[in-house]
């Protein structure tokens, strides 16, 4: 039985009766409890592992969770940072551990099999207990990975002051599930590498907001940086530099990181257009490789896209798609599809001489070089994911089961749920994280990124992800993500470009609404926002100042209506 998503009546909910910088969750749960009690944390604490068989990474979890602990020391958002706290500390009880358990029902699998089932099965709720009387804190749940979340909330409920880890709110009550199954993160490493550092790195700092899906796109025009056993010469010639290779022991160890964190690892080779470094190695398989002006046959430089329509290309794409994909254990996997370019293909000879002698229309072409690579995907096991112009633009045949991923604008998503796909939100005028940083393309000093301005934290926040659509669509709506792409982003700013920002689609795909019932909005979030924040940077994390200390210090404060 899943922990109910009621535990009786809120007590006192997200601020109303205490200072908001208290009440620090992100994302904030379900249901939620909590008193007035300050209860300090044992310097013996221990995680109570009651679980049979319990698999290694749940123990990798616990001693996370423990570490976190121990090194957050992070000092609460207030005026002295904690200093006034020690009266109520004086005479606080001590919680001596954490019993962790599953419900009678459960079957024990690993957090990483868990993270990997497809979106629908995976059981990420858990009821988290923390008594007032230092009696032991109980953290339940129907999974593995539910134990893991429970986890990455309860670090989140501790201050730490003069020796001290403690939390001023017990008796604390906590109910939780996710309100879409689907919460991303996308990163492009073609247009410039991130060493593999970096990307654990980021990992780390999804799963501390319950992000549960790294959507990878992998490869560009600009670079093939993934190393394929069948076709070595892809990042032999297209790789930035040898050094810029993820090899497959890399992505191995990536994707095996992810997991044991929650998090599902959904590559993405884009698929026909955004392909021109294939012809590094395959040059018969691109059109208008190079051209210029490149404007004329490409959204940015180099041109170049797959000569979809010669039956040579859609055999090696299919065989390319299917190689890396059932090297991965994601159900899930994106063949891209945007951007297509019609002028490259209209002046292209062989496309056009493939077209005439067959009597097939471009975009008849693009029907069966789609379904051809979707099949050998789906003979992998993989459901395939698309950028909307698949569905929008060029009205393909695609199975039911391809999901659609809403890009050029947020109102598209009605367009694509009319058509009864599944949507996973990626609006570009709330969630692309690299706009408002002004053109890149050289020779355009006046120029400004296509998608400006600069998408704040609390624009994205403000996304619904059910506007425009009907009820009966609802159900259509998996979830959504924030993405950077990297034309103007490397290892050198990558977390403060992301960070804290892409915890404002975590909360909308995790929470849907404050406990309370409650739309979303900034004025409450702000200050578990900061928390957040400043907790990452004790975790050795670099995101961005989202306002002066002084503020964050004295919530509301810096409200423009204050």
């Amino acid at each position: 039985m899943a922990p109910s998503r009621h535990v009786g009546i809120l007590a006192l909910v997200a601020g109303c009766l205490l200072p908001s910088s208290v009440l620090a969750l992100w994302p904030i749960p379900s249901t939620l409890e909590t008193g007035m009690t300050a209860l300090k944390v044992s310097p013996a604490f221990y995680f109570d592992v009651q679980v049979e068989g319990a698999p290694a990474d749940l123990y990798e979890a616990v001693a996370q969770a423990q570490y976190y602990l121990a090194n957050d020391k992070l000092g609460r958002l207030v005026v002295g940072r904690g200093a006034n706290d020690t009266t109520a500390l004086a005479s606080a009880k001590t919680l001596s551990k954490l019993t962790l358990s599953l419900t009678s029902s459960a079957t024990t699998e690993s957090i990483s099999s868990e993270a990997v089932k497809p979106l629908g099965t995976r059981s990420e709720e858990y009821a988290l207990t923390i008594p007032a009387d230092g009696s032991a804190a109980t953290l339940t749940a129907n999974s593995t990975l539910g134990l893991y979340r429970g986890l990455t909330t309860f670090n989140q409920l501790f201050y730490y002051y003069n020796g001290v880890t403690y939390t001023l709110l017990a008796p604390i009550a906590i109910t939780d599930t996710p309100a879409y199954p689907f919460r991303g993160l996308a990163l492009d490493t073609a247009r410039n590498y991130y060493p593999v550092s970096d990307i654990l790195r980021t990992l780390d700092a999804m799963s501390w907001v319950k992000i549960n899906t790294f959507h990878w796109h992998i490869t560009d025009s600009q670079s093939f940086p993934l190393e394929v056993a069948q076709y070595p010469e892809l990042a032999i010639n297209g790789a930035y530099s040898p050094q810029e290779v993820y090899t497959e022991s890399d992505v191995q160890y990536i994707v095996a990181y992810a997991a044991a964190r929650g998090i599902d690892v959904m590559m993405e080779i884009d698929t026909p257009g955004h392909t021109s470094i294939i012809a590094t190695t395959y040059p018969d398989y691109i059109a208008c490789f190079d051209e210029t002006p490149w404007a004329q046959y490409a959204n940015e430089p180099p041109a170049g896209q797959l000569r979809f329509a010669l039956p040579e290309v859609v055999n090696f794409t299919a065989s390319l798609l299917a190689d890396v994909a059932k090297t991965l254990p994601s159900s899930y996997f994106s063949t891209g599809g945007d951007e297509l370019n019609t002028n490259c293909y209209a002046k292209d000879y062989p496309t056009q001489l493939q077209l005439n002698s067959t009597g097939m229309t471009l975009n008849g072409a693009l029907n069966t070089f789609t379904q051809v690579s979707h099949a050998a995907l789906m003979a992998e096991g993989k459901t395939p994911v698309v950028w909307e112009e698949m569905v929008l633009n060029w009205n393909l045949t695609l199975a039911n089961e391809t999901i659609v991923m809403v890009w050029i604008s947020s109102a598209d998503a009605l367009a694509v749920a009319e058509k009864g796909f599944r949507i996973i939100h990626a609006p570009s005028n709330y969630f692309y994280l690299d706009c408002g940083a002004g053109g890149w393309v050289g020779g355009y000093p006046a120029g400004n990124s296509w998608c400006d301005p600069f998408k704040t934290w609390s624009e994205a926040y403000t996304f619904d992800p059910l506007a425009n659509l009907t009820q009966a669509q609802y159900e259509l709506v998996l979830g959504g993500e924030q993405l950077l792409w990297s034309e103007q982003s490397g290892p050198e700013n990558l977390d403060p470009i992301v960070w804290p920002r892409a915890a404002s689609s975590a909360e909308i795909f995790w929470s849907g609404k404050q406990p309370t019932g409650a739309p979303l909005n900034v004025t409450e979030a702000l200050p578990r926002l900061h928390d957040i924040r400043y907790r990452m940077v004790q975790r050795g994390l670099n995101p961005i100042q989202l306002q002066p200390q002084w503020c964050a210090l004295r919530p509301d404060a810096c409200d423009l209506t204050a």
